[in-house]
């Protein structure tokens, strides 16, 4: 029997084997036989140095189509075999469709943020505007507008952020307040939440950075009175209608006078505590003469309330850290 008869006949058998095959393992095992590095093809393709020179174009063809031709049939069967075990085992699995799905996770606002939009939708029904301004401030802005002399314990730099002489994060947003009054003629009336910082210790109750909102009310006429109705109708939009409040005797460089302003809170247990929530007063004529108002002719009022001590207080949180530390699932809670 010739060398070409051998091919023919290999090819034959090989094709032959590989039908009748139908397990991944009995397939490797033919592929070993037949197209392995020892396989069948290999050796007849080694009996080519043997043949006659004249007949090796023709047998090294036939050696070439044997090996391509076994190596497609070898691809196909492996994909049937696939096709048909993914097939199997889809058709092993029963699918309960009465079975409830699995939701993804959606994200939402943090809770801080959903406070800040609260608080200005509440003072919007008020009659005031939103304003910002930037974190990084001068000195100018943060302080001498806001009538803090230079002794003042507030300007040591121990207290502050200075990032470079003159420019520092600003401590308050009540340097939003200038800002507005120095570009606008009254009435003025706005709130400038954001965020500001502070070198304080890290505790339950401090941190370095935090929130604040700050308002700020100019116009002809305005007294101490509407500026303690609108705390007191703020504090009762956000924390309930049943909440007291209290005004405290103080003392800040922009007002005068100023106030603490204190929330009664009651607990579970039957007790009840009073809160500080922050400062407030009538804007000082130092502040108006700084942003060119005439003190004479305008007065007005300026609150700033801590937004992360309202959270903790209304959601009963018992460590600013929480907000910003936390496992994200207590987050999710809000």
């Amino acid at each position: 029997m010739s060398l070409l008869d051998d091919i023919q006949a290999l090819r034959t058998a090989a094709t032959e084997a590989l039908g009748g095959i139908n397990t991944a393992d009995a397939l490797e095992a033919w592929r070993i036989k037949y197209l392995g590095a020892k396989g069948m093809v290999k050796s007849t393709m080694q009996r080519l140095r043997e043949a006659p020179r004249e007949e090796k174009p023709a047998l090294g063809q036939a050696a070439n189509q044997l090996k391509i031709a076994l190596t497609e049939a070898f691809e196909a069967q492996k994909d049937k075999l696939g096709a048909a075990g993914a097939k199997a085992k889809t058709s092993s699995v029963k699918l309960d469709v009465t079975l409830p799905g699995n939701r993804p996770r959606i994200g939402h606002s943090h809770i801080i943020s959903q406070t800040v939009s609260e608080i200005c939708e509440i003072c919007a029904r008020m009659g005031f505007e939103v304003a910002y301004g930037p974190e990084v401030e001068d000195e100018h802005h943060n302080f001498i507008a806001l009538n803090i002399p230079d002794h003042h314990p507030a300007r040591d730099p121990l207290d502050n952020f200075y990032l470079y002489p003159g420019a520092m994060l600003r401590s308050q947003t009540s340097t939003v307040q200038i800002r507005v009054m120095e570009n606008t003629q009254p009435p003025v009336r706005i709130i400038a939440p954001g965020r500001v910082y502070r070198p304080d210790t890290v505790d339950a109750t401090h941190s370095f950075m935090f929130h604040q909102v700050e308002g700020l009310y100019v116009d002809e006429g305005v007294t101490m009175s509407d500026l303690k109705t609108t705390l007191d109708q703020f504090c009762k939009a956000y924390f309930g209608p049943e909440v007291a409040t209290r005004f405290r005797p103080s003392f800040f460089p922009f007002t005068e006078p100023s106030a603490e302003i204190d929330v009664l809170f009651h607990y579970d247990d039957g007790s009840t505590r009073w809160i500080e929530l922050g400062g407030c007063g009538m804007v000082d004529p130092n502040v108006l003469r700084s942003v060119n108002y005439d003190p004479e002719k305008y007065t007005g009022f300026a609150f700033g309330l801590g937004i992360e001590r309202m959270v903790m207080r209304r959601h009963n949180i018992p460590d600013i850290r929480y907000l910003f530390e936390s496992d994200v699932r207590f987050l999710h809670q809000f």
